[in-house]
């Protein structure tokens, strides 16, 4: 279904990179001649000097771009259509494509103006990004004045994996991937309250009837294990329909590792492999946790002891304030945050506390009687943490993780969501920039087993950087 939309987006995207790089490079060298900035004149004539780059020069940014494009990869199936890792991920290659081209001319032609490496590196960026824009943009409007171009999908069960592939269908809206409904494995039946009763088009005996109804190009059938033979009774009806059918693996448990398919003779296998963070990996995070906190910790040093005399001048009670939370692997650790409610708050927690309809607790309210003036100020920008880069420094924690559990709620944890312990907890997350605490806890911790999924560096530092902007925007932060 995306294979096919990403292997034509793939080809067009980089089809447009190459010729749009060499744009960039000829406009850089007419810029180079008529911008003040690193303009030569000629000082007999005082005419301007014209920058003249030749076709070899043309031919070798068009290979570099190529192999650095095909190499890293930009336009990777998994992450290509996805605005917010295509960019970045653009952007690197531009920056290695530069590198290598600044060592050859370095070698081979050391006239080429290092003005004219400026202009073209901003100009290729800009161009590659709008590009990107503009072909996002016009596939939505393709889709939106000819509805008949859209491919209408239909997802069969009601449980978590259906509710996790509509989410994520939903983000492909713009590649014309329209979802129409969902049917239930029991007449009414409806398992997950993510799904909305009213998008429920039938039963899996209506199956055959409204695909032709609804003139549906996809099924995807998100069916649990236990309803193996009702799935393949399923297959076996579309079938005889002129409809696409796919199966999605009920692998939720499985979620810590990451997962792969593989074939043998024809036979498709699905691989687990290990957790993405590798003793390596790992190695490489511990030491970009250490710089970083350091620093923030010595460029805070100010604010943390501004924050530390209002808190004290605003109520009694100790400035730091200390709390057992469970770590990596479940082990116990005394997390620190600057106190933002009452002395002694811990004593009225029973009284915070409510149900959710999935059965969770939750105890943090927007109109929490405890919170303190300074202590609201404070949560709203998410300042109270800064005391956890110590815990950062210590080891006990990471700059990007799932959150911090306190013992009590872990309790009420269902099996699947221990998964989240296998990785280092952090002071930010991936849930934490989107929604932070608005989000139910269920969803907190599919998001949490997103980023140990797709763990990298690069995806620490984008957390990091959507962090400053949530914690701006104070959406969701009480």
């Amino acid at each position: 279904m995306l294979k096919r939309i990403n292997d034509n987006f793939a080809a067009l995207l980089f089809a447009g990179d190459m010729l749009l790089t060499l744009a960039a490079l000829a406009l850089a060298r007419y810029l180079r001649t008529v911008l003040p900035f690193g303009l030569q004149i000629d000082p007999l004539t005082l005419q301007k000097i014209d920058f003249v780059i030749e076709w070899q020069v043309y031919l070798l940014v068009l290979g570099v771009w190529a192999v650095v494009f095909l190499v890293l990869p930009v336009h990777n199936r998994q992450r290509s259509l996805h605005v917010s890792s295509d960019v970045p991920n653009t952007l690197v290659a531009i920056a290695f494509a530069m590198l290598i081209l600044a060592g050859v001319s370095y070698f081979f032609n050391r006239e080429f103006s290092r003005v004219l490496f400026v202009y073209f590196a901003l100009l290729d960026a800009l161009f590659l990004i709008v590009w990107r824009m503009i072909i996002r943009l016009t596939l939505r409007l393709q889709h939106s004045i000819w509805p008949q171009s859209r491919r209408r999908v239909l997802i069969v069960g009601t449980g978590y994996s259906a509710e996790e592939v509509a989410t994520r269908l939903r983000s492909y809206e713009w590649t014309g991937l329209e979802l129409i409904g969902f049917l239930s494995e029991q007449a009414g039946a409806i398992e997950s309250n993510g799904i909305d009763r009213a998008s429920v088009l039938g039963a899996l005996g209506d199956a055959p009837a409204i695909v032709a109804q609804q003139h549906i190009d996809e099924v995807l059938i998100a069916l649990p294990l236990r309803a193996h033979q009702e799935t393949i009774d399923l297959i076996t009806q579309l079938q005889q329909q002129a409809v696409s059918v796919r199966v999605v693996p009920d692998l939720f448990d499985l979620a810590f590792a990451r997962t792969g398919i593989e074939d043998i003779d024809g036979i498709p296998i699905v691989s687990l492999r290990d957790p993405a963070i590798t003793p390596i990996r790992r190695m490489i995070k511990r030491g970009f946790d250490l710089l970083i906190a350091s620093v923030m910790l010595i460029l805070c040093a100010l604010p943390i002891a501004i924050i530390a005399i209002a808190i004290k001048r605003d109520s009694r009670g100790p400035v730091i304030f200390k709390q057992q939370r469970v770590g990596e692997n479940g082990k116990l650790f005394w997390m620190l945050k600057f106190r933002t409610m009452i002395d002694g708050a811990d004593r009225q927690l029973p009284e915070q506390i409510e149900k959710q309809a999935d059965g969770q607790s939750v105890f943090k309210h927007r109109d929490d009687p405890r919170i303190t003036r300074v202590g609201r100020w404070l949560r709203q920008f998410s300042l109270d943490e800064l005391p956890q880069l110590i815990n950062v420094i210590k080891g006990e924690m990471s700059l990007v993780g799932p959150r911090p559990e306190l013992p009590w709620l872990m309790a009420e944890y269902a099996p699947w969501q221990f998964k989240r312990f296998n990785v280092p907890q952090g002071m930010t997350g991936w849930w934490q920039v989107n929604g932070r605490s608005e989000k139910p806890t269920l969803a907190k911790t599919r998001d949490d087993l997103y980023y140990i999924q797709n763990y990298s560096l690069r995806l620490d530092i984008i957390i990091l950087l959507k962090t400053i902007g949530a914690v701006l925007r104070r959406t969701g932060a009480f």
